[in-house]
C-alpha cells in the first residue's frame, strides 16, 4: 500500500501564481486580469515579470469577462483572476453568453473557493461554483488537490484550447503529489488501489480521504483513492473501471452535494452500471464565518464522515 506524506503545506492559490509566472515565460500570449484583487490570487510575480500584459480591471467583474473574451479574438490566452463567488454568480450572464456560448478561450480562475476560505463567512464562501459552471456547455472544469497539481493545471490550461473554470483556495493546504506527475485535463489519478470501495474524491478533499483510506486500512477495509481533478468532463472510463472491481463507491468534495461531483458519477453509475454510491458533501447549507478545520468538520468534510460513508456504501453493496 502506498502511503502519502507530507513535509510542507501551502495554499493552492500559489501554485496557481507559480504556474502563470511560468506560463507567460512559456507562451507570449499569455495575459492576466485581475478584479482588484493581486496579492489574495497571488498575481504579484506575474506583473513584475510581464508588465505589459497584465490588465487591472478594478472592481469591475463583470467587465473583466467581457475584455477577456475580445482579447482572445486577438489571439491572446487570458487568465482572469478573482474570488470563485466573483469569478461565477457575480458575472454568470457574461460568462454564458460571452465566453461560454462563443467559444472563448477564457481560462477563469477562482480563488478562495469553499468552505476553507474560513473567516469570510457565507458570502464569500461559494459552494454552488462547481455545479453553475458544468452545466454550461463548452466550459471546461478544474479542481486541483494541492499546490503541485494547481500549478499543473494552470500550466495544462495554456494548452487546451476553450472555456476553462480553474478553482482552487485559501488556506494552507499538505502538499503530497509528485511535481512531475502527468497532468491530463479529463483523466483521473488512481493513487490508491483497492478492492472493496472507490472513493472519488476532488481538491482539498483528496488529502482527507488518503487519510481516510489509511483508517479503513486498518480496519480491514481497502479502499481504492481516485482523484477526479476534472469535474468536466468527467473521465467516465476511470471511474466506471473502479465501480466495477470495487462493487461500491464515495464521492468527496467541499461544494454543495446539489450539481457536484457527487451528482456527475451518479447519473454516470444510473445511466451505466447502477452500484451503491454515498456523496460527501454540504447539504443544502450556506456555510459561515469560522476556522477552516472546524467548518469542514461542522459540515461533514471530514475523514470520520468520508469512512462512515464507505462503511454504508458497503452495507448496501452487500444488502
Amino acid at each position: 500500500m502506498t502511503k502519502y506524506t507530507y513535509t510542507e503545506k501551502k495554499d493552492t492559490r500559489s501554485g496557481f501564481g507559480a504556474g502563470l509566472v511560468e506560463a507567460g515565460k512559456n507562451n507570449p500570449n499569455v495575459v492576466a486580469l485581475c478584479a482588484d484583487l493581486i496579492g489574495s490570487l497571488k498575481m504579484g510575480d506575474f506583473i513584475k515579470e510581464f508588465p505589459e500584459r497584465f490588465v487591472q480591471v478594478g472592481i469591475a467583474e463583470a467587465n473583466m469577462m467581457g475584455i477577456a473574451a475580445g482579447m482572445t479574438i486577438g489571439g491572446k490566452i487570458p487568465f482572469t483572476g478573482t474570488f470563485a463567488n466573483f469569478s461565477t454568480s457575480r458575472v454568470y450572464d457574461q460568462i454564458r453568453q460571452s465566453i461560454a456560448y462563443s467559444e472563448k478561450n477564457v481560462k477563469i480562475c477562482a480563488s478562495h473557493a469553499g468552505l476553507t476560505l474560513g473567516e469570510d463567512g457565507a458570502t464569500h464562501q461559494v459552494l454552488e461554483d462547481i455545479g453553475m459552471m458544468k452545466m454550461l456547455p463548452n466550459m471546461t472544469v478544474i479542481n486541483p488537490c494541492d499546490y503541485n497539481q494547481t500549478k499543473a493545471a494552470t500550466l495544462a490550461l495554456v494548452d487546451h484550447v476553450g472555456p476553462a473554470y480553474l478553482r482552487f483556495g485559501r488556506p494552507a493546504w499538505p502538499i503530497f503529489t509528485d511535481p512531475k506527475q502527468k497532468f491530463e485535463i479529463g483523466k483521473a489519478i488512481n493513487f490508491v488501489e483497492g478492492s472493496d470501495v472507490s472513493i472519488f474524491a476532488t481538491g482539498h478533499m483528496l488529502w482527507l480521504a488518503i487519510e481516510a483510506e489509511e483508517v479503513l486500512a486498518e480496519q480491514g477495509i481497502s479502499a481504492e483513492i481516485i482523484n477526479i481533478h476534472t469535474i468536466k468532463p468527467l473521465d467516465a472510463e476511470a471511474i466506471l473501471k473502479s465501480v466495477e472491481k470495487t462493487g461500491c463507491a464515495v464521492s468527496a468534495e467541499e461544494h454543495q452535494i446539489a450539481g457536484g461531483l457527487g451528482e456527475s458519477i451518479a447519473s454516470l453509475l444510473a445511466r451505466t452500471n447502477p452500484k451503491p454510491l454515498e456523496i460527501v458533501g454540504v447539504n443544502d447549507s450556506f456555510g459561515e464565518s469560522g476556522k477552516p478545520v472546524e467548518l469542514l468538520a461542522k459540515y461533514g468534510l471530514s475523514v470520520e464522515n468520508i469512512v462512515d460513508s464507505a462503511k454504508k456504501a458497503i452495507a448496501r453493496k452487500n444488502a
